[in-house]
């Protein structure tokens, strides 16, 4: 899977109220009951949420780390008073956050939601211009500390290990040059020196309704999940996810890009016990001492139907897989340091 636009969210806004991408499928996906406790993780503008509480007198955790998407939540709380708790803070730590234990699904919506993209004053998208800010709740570096004070060669890694952008060191380098005349504050600053830089061999690549890939989307991809630290929240929020679900609870995941995807599809295929084999001639292993703690409901990713994408283009990317747990114990990490 490519990389999608930078302007792609994880779910996007109508005339008739918040609607995140591939609903009905998470839905599908997550089975909501009576009497069941769900954990929308990612809460957003509250779309998953809303349609959960709507499906089943069930409760709801809504988690965000992002304190704007709790304070207009509030009012959706008020509206399913003692079924939707608001909870600010990281999925990676929702065990911790969640009282309710254990609880019957998860729904993880991961990367920028439309909230925080189309807002300028976040500094997320080069659509308009912004401080360069791109943090999503508020704390820690900002994007424009990363580029203003990352030395060149680590720029160059972090554009191309998080935005898959294969001209990296040209953009690393006109970053650095252009920051000894000014420090870089503004979104469509950065953008211009990311366009400038590409330009003699950047080629629009085509999507549908005619509309091509800015030069800058990688760049400002990889930043944001840079000063966010998102790959290490998704290995952290679904090792969460694994120890807070009941025996039988459902996890759905919706991702936007390969490099969430994969480590969605690649948590979830070890989990389930179809782990890589060492060599072609062997069958394949589960852990040693470890039971699979989940089983797969998708035989590989659902994808946003043609209707949808018609409806919403900014759902093309999106991929949904899901699994059920199952009743062995959560692994714990391994003695080295990693989630297996």
């Amino acid at each position: 899977m490519t990389a999608p636009r930078h302007d792609t969210p994880k779910a996007s806004s109508t005339g008739g109220g918040h609607v995140p991408v591939l609903l009905n499928e998470v839905l599908e996906a997550l089975a909501p009951r009576d009497g069941a406790i769900y954990v929308d993780a990612t809460f957003g503008a509250g779309g998953y949420s809303r349609a959960i509480l709507e499906a089943a007198d069930c409760a709801v955790w809504g988690l965000d780390r992002d304190p704007e998407a709790i304070a207009e939540g509030r009012p959706l709380a008020e509206s399913y008073a003692g079924r939707l708790t608001l909870v600010e803070g990281r999925f990676s730590a929702m065990d911790d956050l969640v009282a309710a234990r254990p609880v019957d699904g998860v729904a993880l919506d991961l990367g920028v939601s439309s909230m925080q993209l189309d807002r300028p004053g976040r500094g997320f998208s080069f659509r308009a211009d912004g401080p360069l800010d791109m943090r999503m709740g508020g704390e820690g570096p900002s994007a424009a500390d990363l580029v203003n004070e990352t030395a060149e060669a680590e720029l160059a890694d972090i554009i191309y290990r998080y935005g898959e952008e294969r001209r990296s060191r040209r953009i690393a380098r006109a970053i650095v040059e252009a920051r000894r005349s000014a420090r870089i504050e503004r979104t469509l600053q950065l953008a211009e020196i990311v366009r400038a830089a590409v330009k003699p061999q950047a080629k629009p690549r085509g999507r549908p309704g005619g509309e091509t890939i800015h030069p800058a989307t990688r760049t400002f991809q990889a930043l944001r999940i840079a000063v966010n630290d998102e790959l290490a929240e998704i290995d952290a929020g679904l090792a969460a996810a694994e120890r807070l679900l009941a025996p039988g609870g459902r996890l759905a995941v919706v991702a936007f890009h390969s490099l969430e995807d994969r480590k969605v599809k690649n948590f979830l295929r070890t989990r389930s016990g179809a782990l890589p084999r060492t060599s072609r001639h062997l069958p394949a292993t589960t852990q040693v001492d470890r039971a699979p703690t989940f089983e797969l409901l998708l035989k590989g990713a659902r994808k946003p139907t043609a209707t949808e994408i018609s409806v919403n283009p900014r759902a093309r990317s999106a991929r949904l897989r899901a699994a059920r747990r199952t009743s062995a114990n959560a692994w714990r990490p391994a003695a080295s340091g990693g989630d297996s």
